[in-house]
């Protein structure tokens, strides 16, 4: 799986077309050094995703159609220009393309991202790939400890293998509801840290003074009008787009 989601890395790079991995396989390519922590967490890899500009997608299709991929008609018939869903038979892959954002519980938005890094989306979407989910299970806090053990949490812009604390506290401070699950899942990551006795006490220090580094940058960050008067309503509306089965993916 890893070598297939790298081939076909390559070949898009190849192409000039910006088609950059998500989900596990992000995980797996940005953190190279505490992977291992997946494996003692028992994380398992299953299938390959990746973001995409929308502005690319006949030229995506070709190749994928070239690798011997064959599109899910119905998923293209559900989301139309949003997604699409491949299957290749030869080899028992399946991917997934997100054009031009990931709509989820809360949407990320891929404008203007995917230049940013060659293999990937920025480390801070990945985060948000993870923290974005109202109903958090294992895998995606397991994901979410390798990726902050692994990375420095960066308070002055955009850095190689850094994530990028303010443009996540700026994505936020005009999304109550987008923040209020950020920070509701970040503190589960911490409080959870203690559930996994392949942590070594190094490792839980290390995540929980990177989660607190990145919960005050997110808590001192300007907040706007619309922030403060949804902040007003909280919980008693509700904050988030449902997903069904099909829509989850990632």
């Amino acid at each position: 799986m890893t070598s297939e989601g790298n081939r076909i890395v390559t070949a898009a790079r190849e192409r000039n077309l910006h088609l950059r991995l998500l989900g596990a396989l992000a995980f797996q390519h940005h953190c190279p050094n505490y992977d291992y922590l997946r494996t003692k967490l028992r994380r398992v890899l299953s299938d390959i995703d990746f973001a995409a500009y929308g502005s690319e997608r006949n030229a995506i299709d070709k190749m994928m159609r070239e690798f011997g991929y064959t599109d899910q008609s119905a998923v293209t018939f559900l989301f139309g220009d949003r997604r699409k869903i491949w299957d290749n038979p030869s080899n028992g892959m399946h991917v997934d393309v997100f054009f031009d954002k990931l709509e989820m519980n809360h949407d990320i938005n891929f404008n203007g991202r995917l230049g940013l890094e060659e293999a990937t989306i920025p480390l801070p979407d990945m985060l948000l790939e993870k923290m974005q989910i109202v109903h958090i299970n294992e895998k995606d806090i397991v994901d979410t400890i390798v990726l902050i053990r692994e990375h420095k949490i960066g308070l002055n812009g955009h850095a190689p293998e850094t994530i990028d604390a303010g443009y996540i506290a700026k994505l936020l401070s005009n999304d109550w509801g987008f923040y209020h699950t950020v920070t509701t899942n970040l503190k589960k990551v911490q409080d959870r840290l203690a559930n996994y006795p392949e942590l070594t006490e190094a490792d839980r220090s290390d995540v929980s003074g990177k989660i607190q580094t990145l919960c005050a940058k997110l808590e001192i960050e300007p907040k706007t009008l619309s922030w403060k008067l949804r902040a007003r309503v909280g919980t008693k509306s509700k904050w988030y787009n449902d997903v069904d089965d099909v829509q989850k993916g990632v």
